[in-house]
């Protein structure tokens, strides 16, 4: 899978990131903000673990945001079981350098609009731990909503922190 956002591509997972996923996934500031299934240390076994995992998807919901040379993040869709099966949980993590670039921004609209047109889905959401405010922006600025605050849910760095979810339905996208 490919898709264009000018200098940087939402693409498949190549056998090649390896390097690129721990020398910019080792870094804790990026780190915190993700589930403790995210490991910190980042090393080459947990990269060629997650690519393992990400190479035998059918179908293939988790994708590398790259440059021109290599990866330098990741997003994703993780699909919901029973009744939530006609929503989704987008999550994504930037390289620190990339940063404040639009870039998470851009990958996130393009995913959603990716995902409503390839999926039979209804909504998709995401969860942000309190302190994250750029995750806040880059899913407003996609068009996500605010739905609510879940009081100190999250056990992260030592200490109860709220999240808040954030969603967005099929129909408020015009994929005409």
């Amino acid at each position: 899978m490919l898709i264009d956002l000018g200098e940087y591509y939402i693409r498949s997972y190549e056998k090649s990131d390896t390097d690129a996923l721990v020398k910019y996934a080792n870094n804790y500031n990026v780190s915190k903000n993700l589930r403790d299934s995210f490991p910190y240390p980042y090393t080459e076994k947990d990269a060629n673990k997650w690519l393992g995992l990400v190479f035998g998807q059918n179908p293939e919901l988790n994708f590398a945001i790259a440059d021109k040379n290599e990866l330098i993040g990741a997003i994703g869709i993780m699909l919901q079981p029973d009744v939530y099966r006609y929503s989704a949980e987008i999550g994504y993590w930037l390289a620190e350098q990339f940063w404040g670039k639009g870039i998470a921004t851009q990958a996130v609209k393009k995913l959603t609009e990716f995902a409503f047109s390839q999926f039979k889905f209804n909504r998709l959401f995401a969860g942000v731990f309190e302190g994250n405010e750029s995750s806040l922006r880059v899913l407003e600025k996609a068009g996500y909503k605010l739905e609510g605050k879940y009081r100190k849910a999250v056990y992260k760095e030592n200490k109860y922190k709220d999240q808040f979810m954030y969603s967005i339905l099929k129909e408020e996208l015009d994929l005409q």
